[in-house]
């Protein structure tokens, strides 16, 4: 009890302390937890440059937080800090908002790791302004077109199929397909964490993603979640060829290049695997095409042996650079 007390003085004293930085971010967000993983989330759009420092916070095992309108970033750091302590959604929310004299201009949404949600609009958060308490997620808006945003968002949350990112994006797109922000669209962003810490924070974050000037953001952030997504296979190779699973690591790069198939270097380590897995022959077309495009890479391959990441001899090696017209 001691501690939780002292967690909630703490966060009225630098809440207090940081009014100053309070910015206009008006936009739309929605938090939510999977039931299934447990992961936790948020996803935003607005017209504003730069939405993702601001808006979403999320910690593993914690919580995840969308302070917006005239944003105070502080509800982000804080709210989880009293969920760590204990504090429910609600109990957290509810404590900042009453140390807060500019509540009635925050729109803030909040979801602890067990699932419980609160989220709050203000009396003077400009219209049309307005949130929904869903089951383990939130949906809110303000400064929209219409009062039609936040509905749609709930609506398209509950029914997308697919992974806690497919559904947050779902639900953004929603949001700008009834109306969306009345000022346009600018900067986006998401962010999900794992729903048990393992004490390594790098590993708990599981996408991080910003657009930060875009004139389609939502269109631009479903890419770079494509591009993370491609990556997270090459990871997935590499790490099956550091346990020396050859096939492992080709059935990760190859559906890798399947998502991204202009991408050298996701070409470029596949042919690398291919020769680790004694398949030389099945490499030189990718390696043909590939130093076609860039002949760096052939510049390159001839320092790989040397640090023991391309297993080739030398009657193997000079098939290779042959390729490029290189000896």
């Amino acid at each position: 009890m001691k501690q939780q007390m002292s967690v909630l003085i703490f966060a009225i004293l630098l809440i207090t302390t940081l009014r100053a930085q309070d910015r206009p971010v008006h936009t739309f967000s929605i938090v939510a937890r999977d039931s299934v993983t447990g992961e936790l989330g948020v996803a935003v759009q607005s017209h504003w440059f730069s939405v993702g420092p601001l808006v979403p916070w999320a910690e593993a095992g914690v919580g995840a937080v969308a302070t917006q309108s005239f944003v105070d970033p502080a509800y982000g750091p804080l709210g989880l800090d009293l969920m760590r302590a204990g504090k429910t959604a609600r109990q957290a929310l509810d404590g900042l908002l009453a140390s807060d004299p500019g509540k009635d201009v925050r729109q803030v949404a909040m979801t602890d790791a067990r699932g419980t949600v609160a989220a709050h609009t203000g009396s003077k958060c400009i219209p049309s302004a307005g949130h929904i308490e869903g089951e383990q997620f939130t949906v809110e808006a303000n400064l929209m077109l219409n009062d039609k945003v936040w509905p749609a968002m709930a609506k398209a949350y509950r029914e997308t199929r697919g992974d806690l990112a497919d559904r947050m994006l779902a639900a953004l797109d929603a949001a700008q397909s009834v109306g969306g922000d009345i000022r346009g669209k600018q900067s986006a962003a998401i962010l999900i964490v794992s729903g048990k810490p393992t004490g390594k924070p790098w590993q708990d974050r599981i996408m991080d993603l910003r657009v930060e000037d875009n004139p389609e953001p939502l269109k631009e952030l479903r890419r770079v979640v494509n591009v993370h997504r491609a990556y997270q296979h090459m990871n997935a190779g590499d790490l099956a060829t550091e346990h020396n699973d050859i096939d492992g690591a080709l059935k990760e790069y190859g559906t890798a290049m399947n998502m991204m198939p202009d991408n050298l270097e996701m070409k470029y380590w596949t042919a690398v695997a291919l020769v680790n897995a004694g398949r030389l022959d099945q490499s030189l077309p990718l390696f043909k095409e590939i130093f076609a495009a860039d002949p760096n890479w052939a510049e390159l391959t001839p320092r790989l042996p040397t640090v023991d990441l391309l297993k080739v001899d030398e009657e193997g090696l000079k098939k290779i650079l042959g390729i490029a017209g290189k000896k």
